[in-house]
């Protein structure tokens, strides 16, 4: 469609001229110019858009002076800054990512964090990157990386971006979480899986869409899957099903998600295989049977708190204990969700996961469930200050899909992706070049960890597990600062299992009940 456009101005320029020179002048460089975005791999939006697309790359050149004079500094854009964005393109491109001339960040404005170092700091290359998850039950325990992919469907990505994901994980080692949609042919490329299971049993339902035992085990004991998570809610639309219309429903997405065609396909709001925290539980203990032992765990957003804080007594009565536990922060959100419930519904992750650590720590429960985060999450420091916070592994979605070439067009809902990430247009997928981004998937994930533990190492730890909320400063107001311990309350070792119930805690705790949420 642009090569046409420039024919027709260019057609439209040697009507006016009428001189066949200018013509042929004009046109053989376009013609060779357009050739060339064709055949190139390396540029999507070259490839979607040839010609037109220089003129993106022409003034992202210029983007800088242009923003410096009129328009507003690199920390303003949402969700994401440029800042942020031009770290994970350079990382995932190894180019230079260093800051010249200081930080531009407002280090005296209230909310400003920062990490303590140490006199004495620990090179990186003696700092373990990986953390085992499994508890007792576990008989497949999992070595992970401190940073994985976080769940993404297909369906809401491209079979490209999928393949691309999957393959970069094998290249860098580490996981890639399916999303709720089921394991495709494009999640199969050789990478480690989380195999997610929403409301929808996509992947393993029977014809009525209940859970079907079979069909689980056969997808859980695949060698890619490592391991499996139960989705309750996630941070984008917490307690708000989904509806893919039956004229979107592919053959291909009828086969992965085992639906009929010609049929709507519900997502429901809730689970249907159980209806209390101790079914909860022992359904988690029924996959973890199915899968021959694979690590088990369950994915929410945080809501009213009293029904997690009855998960954790269901735990106590049961000793049935989840493998991990995956908080999903309401910032998160890589597809479309309704405005508000993106804007005003789910805890924010750092509220969030200070909940679910705490309530853990107070059942004595923290050392045997890995917790691992979700939302936002783009450099090493975003790794260090929510482990600080009490997690364990963080998981990255909109991080990994910059790293693939997104360029926050904010048109995943639309299937008008430019760069043929977010979208199932054929045409606009073919820009996305599978064994290219590949490689940017892998360098974006070993240049964040390769950070992560240098930051580890300059705080003079030799372990991330070390990471303490003392070590992390933030600045309440304009005079005082104080220590993540000092701002927030932390839990004592079986604080909610004595007599004195923390103050904050009393009344959600006694309303907890392991019967029913």
């Amino acid at each position: 469609m642009s090569f046409a456009i420039i024919l027709l101005a260019v057609g439209y320029i040697f009507a006016m001229l009428h001189d066949v020179r200018w013509f042929l002048g004009l046109l053989i460089p376009l013609v060779f110019i357009a050739i060339y975005d064709y055949l190139q791999t390396q540029h999507s939006i070259l490839r979607n858009f040839p010609i037109l697309g220089h003129l993106r790359y022409i003034l992202e050149f210029i983007r800088p002076e242009i923003r410096q004079y009129f328009i507003a500094s690199d920390q303003d854009e949402k969700p994401f800054s440029r800042e942020q964005r031009s770290i994970v393109y350079q990382r995932s491109k190894n180019e230079e990512d260093t800051l010249p001339f200081g930080t531009q960040g407002d280090l005296y404005k209230s909310g400003y964090t920062w990490l303590s170092h140490s006199i004495i700091p620990i090179h990186a290359k003696d700092i373990e990157p990986r953390i085992v998850i499994g508890g007792e039950r576990c008989l497949q325990p999992y070595s992970s990386s401190r940073l994985n992919i976080s769940a993404m469907s297909f369906g809401s990505l491209s079979a490209n971006a999928l393949m691309a994901l999957n393959l970069g994980a094998k290249v860098g080692n580490f996981a890639h979480n399916t999303g709720e949609g089921g394991i495709s042919s494009y999640h199969l490329q050789g990478g480690d899986l989380i195999f997610q299971v929403g409301t929808g049993y996509f992947g393993c339902r029977d014809d009525k869409g209940n859970f079907d035992p079979k069909e689980f085990q056969k997808e859980a004991l695949r060698p890619e899957v490592k391991m499996i998570e139960l989705k309750l809610s996630q941070g984008a639309k917490p307690g708000h099903g989904g509806i893919l219309p039956a004229a979107k429903v592919t053959e291909e997405i009828a086969h992965v998600r085992k639906v009929k065609m010609g049929q709507d396909v519900l997502s429901p709001i809730a689970h249907s295989t159980f209806h209390t925290p101790i079914e909860l539980l022992q359904f988690i203990d029924e996959m973890r049977t199915l899968s021959g032992g694979k690590p088990v765990g369950f994915k929410l957003s945080i809501g009213r708190r009293h029904e997690f804080l009855s998960i954790c007594k269901a735990m106590l009565e049961t000793n049935i204990l989840p493998d991990f536990i995956t908080v999903d922060g309401g910032e998160g959100g890589t597809g479309a969700a309704p405005v508000e419930y993106s804007d005003f519904i789910g805890a924010p992750l750092e509220n969030a996961l200070l909940f679910v650590n705490n309530s853990l720590v107070g059942v004595n429960l923290r050392d045997k469930i890995r917790i691992i985060c979700s939302g936002k999450i783009i450099t090493g420091f975003d790794m260090v200050l929510h482990i600080a916070l009490g997690s364990d592994i963080c998981h990255s979605a909109r991080g990994m899909m910059m790293a693939l070439g997104c360029v926050q067009s904010r048109q995943c809902n639309l299937n008008t992706c430019p760069t043929g990430v977010a979208t199932q247009n054929k045409r606009l997928q073919w820009g996305l070049v599978v064994d290219e981004k590949k490689h940017r998937v892998a360098n974006f994930h070993q240049n964040t960890l390769a950070s992560f533990t240098e930051i580890v190492g300059a705080m003079g730890l030799s372990n991330p597990s070390q990471i303490k909320p003392f070590l992390v400063k933030r600045r309440v107001d304009d005079v005082t600062i104080k220590t993540l311990d000092e701002v927030f309350t932390y839990l004592e070792p079986g604080a909610l299992l004595k007599d004195n119930i923390p103050a904050g805690f009393e009344k959600i705790w006694s309303a907890a009940n392991a019967q029913h949420f």
